[in-house]
């Protein structure tokens, strides 16, 4: 594996992860009067673009850590629907 696909797989971890806090916090407080819609529709949104681009140039690394993301943020959007306050 070259060291360019291991940053890409590093990064997209970190970035990907940083989501998990937020919808585990988010479904243990089943409270979604803090988390943006706007914020989470453009970011689902910009995931997607994101994705399609890793699926256009088979970048496995693009790809893992955008679906990851899109479903981490579908969990969002799911949640904010369902405890929005």
């Amino acid at each position: 594996m070259e060291w360019q696909e291991i940053l890409g797989l590093v990064g997209g971890f970190f970035t990907t992860t940083s989501l998990i806090p937020q919808v585990v916090r988010l479904y243990r407080l089943k409270s979604a009067r803090e988390i943006s819609l706007t914020f989470n529709i453009f970011l689902g949104v910009g995931v997607s673009f994101w994705m399609a681009y890793g699926i256009a140039l088979s970048l496995p690394a693009v790809i893992i850590w955008n679906a990851i993301s899109i479903v981490l943020v579908g969990s969002l959007l799911f949640a904010k629907v369902k405890y929005n306050n």
